[in-house]
């Protein structure tokens, strides 16, 4: 678990004015992401991430950054890439060199070759902000369940987002305010809360299975997964082998490490099924 944050603003001299409210929305991440903090400040655009580091300890830090074609990509990244062995083999045979074996530069690799359609691809839990420096476009995105979470707020000149509620009102111009709809939230469901609400007024998640793209003509939101239901065929025999591949196969790709491994366990039989499985 990593923590993102940032914002972009038509006006470059609020993004210097503003450092010490990007601290204080790093240091709110600091549970999500001990072990490596950093922060991108360049003209229109603030990104900040803070990290817990899986995968390729060393070589993973960000926010991480590419230049291709006079083109500067920037990335802050939240999560986990369960096929990233397959996305990378993909992008090598297109004559991508990588410089890691972290996700995160797979993923804005992907990126840089397929642009928007390369979310579609990705399998795994993962929330991530992409800045284009030229063209001035931000692109948010999270995985298809919704695993990981990712807020926005718009502002006068541009946008503030954060993994977490409390990380964007750390920012000045993101305010606490509860409205009506946040009261039936908080009263009526919390802690949950309908998928797009962010409680506080002007607050929203991104909604999952999509992405949004913030540009200086615009802001627009777009779905690139949708759940779909089929007829279930296969006998019960092949229901059984079916299942087990599937959660075998899911924990195979959740235990790639360079750390210590660990289960949490509730006693069900979800957690239970999967400790088995890990341990064998």
């Amino acid at each position: 678990m990593c923590g993102i944050a940032g914002q972009i603003s038509a006006d470059p001299n609020k993004i210097a004015a503003n450092y010490p409210a990007y601290c204080r929305m790093q240091k709110s991440l600091a549970r999500r992401g001990p072990d490596q903090r950093g922060m991108y400040l360049h003209g229109h655009a603030a990104l900040i991430h803070a990290r817990l580091a899986v995968v390729d300890l060393e070589n993973g830090c960000q926010p991480m950054v590419l230049e291709q074609g006079g083109e500067k990509y920037i990335l802050v990244y939240n999560g986990e890439l369960y096929n990233t062995d397959e996305v990378r083999d993909s992008l090598a045979a297109l004559g991508h060199v990588f410089r890691s074996r972290s996700d995160t530069e797979v993923v804005l690799h992907a990126f840089l070759e397929w642009d928007t359609d390369a979310f579609a691809r990705l399998d795994g839990i993962f929330a991530f902000a992409l800045w284009q420096k030229a063209e001035r476009r931000l692109v948010l995105v999270r995985d298809r369940l919704g695993v990981k979470p990712l807020f926005c707020c718009p502002t006068r000149s541009g946008l503030v987002f954060g993994s977490t509620i409390d990380t964007v009102l750390c920012h000045p111009e993101a305010e606490p305010v509860l409205d009506e709809d946040g009261l039936r939230t908080v009263l009526l469901l919390g802690p949950a809360r309908p998928p797009e609400s962010g409680v506080f007024r002007g607050i929203s998640s991104l909604l999952p299975g999509s992405f949004a793209v913030l540009t200086p003509e615009g802001f627009r939101r777009t779905a690139y997964w949708r759940l779909e239901a089929h007829e279930h065929e296969d006998d019960l025999d092949a229901t059984v082998q079916r299942t087990h591949d599937l959660i075998t196969d899911a924990a195979q790709r959740q235990l790639v490490s360079d750390v210590p491994l660990a289960c949490f366990l509730s006693g069900g039989l979800d957690s239970s099924i999967l400790s088995a499985v890990a341990a064998r």
